[in-house]
């Protein structure tokens, strides 16, 4: 594996304005996304992890361009994508792929599979000769599993776990070298999001893709990440090698979302001091000052109102955001 990142993220920051009702003046923003940084590397997994509402999606989105950057860089194997003119981020799209979280709402149903996965051939036609077309179809649903006469069915005649695997195929169609995986699983039902996840490692090793994979299930991430990043309220406040992130979390907040991951089998479960968060998720158009996750970690003090904890390097483990982390290390274990 190269040790130059294929994807490297910067101090991201997206936001969106926040209206009066009546006149539709912008009376503020919501800071969806606010200062993150991470790198994917070639054949890597990054999974990013976080509630509802903390921010993935719109990393994702403002990484393939479907949001505006405020501030920040996204560099994408060597270009950077916040100033690059519409016609040259065509190009780099057919590298950076995006499998969507709805399976039902992101295939057009008025579209047989065919068509749907052809029509990135239509925009990018030197990927694949027109005369090529249905045989490079077929290929791609016996890929990911599906039965390649049923390339002329609309997507209303497939099962959900069916119309993901036909969302990948569609992200597969332009051979990318990055595909970005929007809670691709959490819309299906758990034996299906096995096969799914066990179809998307098997194409990494196959195909040597790298995946940002985004997630809310700690135990769907460790499945397939390699390093893991969590994010609370637009921000990272933790990153780790997958390995060490569940074996040995710091950040008060991981530790929560650790103690709330459930086992089939509860006798097996490791010693663990079982965390409940209190309170709401504040606004992102009015954030707590200082630590995000100061409303509601049981270990806040007036240090965390006054002054942000940095993302650093922390008990010579791993990087976490957290002023109180010699007093966190073993806690959740």
């Amino acid at each position: 594996m190269s040790d130059t990142p294929l994807l490297s993220v910067r101090d991201l920051h997206t936001s969106f304005p926040l209206r009066s009702s009546v006149l539709r003046r912008t009376v503020g923003h919501i800071q969806a996304v606010a200062g993150v940084s991470f790198d994917v590397m070639p054949g890597g997994t990054l999974g990013l992890v976080g509630e509802s509402g903390s921010g993935k999606s719109t990393v994702a989105r403002t990484i393939v361009g479907l949001e505006q950057a405020r501030s920040g860089s996204i560099v994408f194997e060597g270009e950077e994508l916040t100033s690059l003119p519409k016609a040259s981020m065509r190009r780099v799209r057919r590298q950076l792929q995006m499998i969507f979280q709805d399976p039902y709402a992101s295939l057009n149903p008025r579209a047989t599979v065919e068509q749907i996965i052809t029509e990135a051939w239509e925009i990018h036609p030197d990927v694949v000769p027109r005369n090529r077309h249905h045989a490079e179809v077929r290929d791609l649903l016996e890929r990911v599993g599906l039965n390649p006469d049923h390339a002329r069915r609309y997507p209303h005649q497939f099962s959900g776990g069916q119309r993901q695997r036909i969302g990948i195929a569609r992200a597969l169609a332009l051979r990318p070298k990055l595909v970005i995986c929007d809670e691709a699983v959490s819309a299906l039902d758990v034996s299906v999001q096995a096969q799914v996840l066990n179809l998307l490692a098997d194409l990494r090793s196959d195909l040597g893709l790298a995946y940002l994979f985004i997630a809310h299930d700690l135990s769907v991430v460790r499945h397939i990440s390699d390093q893991v990043a969590v994010m609370y309220l637009g921000r990272i406040v933790e990153t780790a090698p997958q390995d060490e992130l569940f074996t040995r979390p710091i950040h008060p907040y991981t530790q929560a979302l650790l103690s709330a991951v459930p086992y089939p089998k509860p006798w097996t479960r490791p010693p663990r001091e079982q965390i409940i968060i209190g309170g709401d998720v504040p606004s992102p158009a009015d954030p707590p000052s200082g630590c995000r996750f100061r409303t509601r970690c049981w270990r806040a003090e007036d240090l965390c109102a006054t002054t942000e904890p940095a993302l650093e390097l922390r008990l010579d483990q791993h990087p976490a955001a957290c002023h109180f982390a010699a007093d966190l290390a073993g806690a959740g274990r």
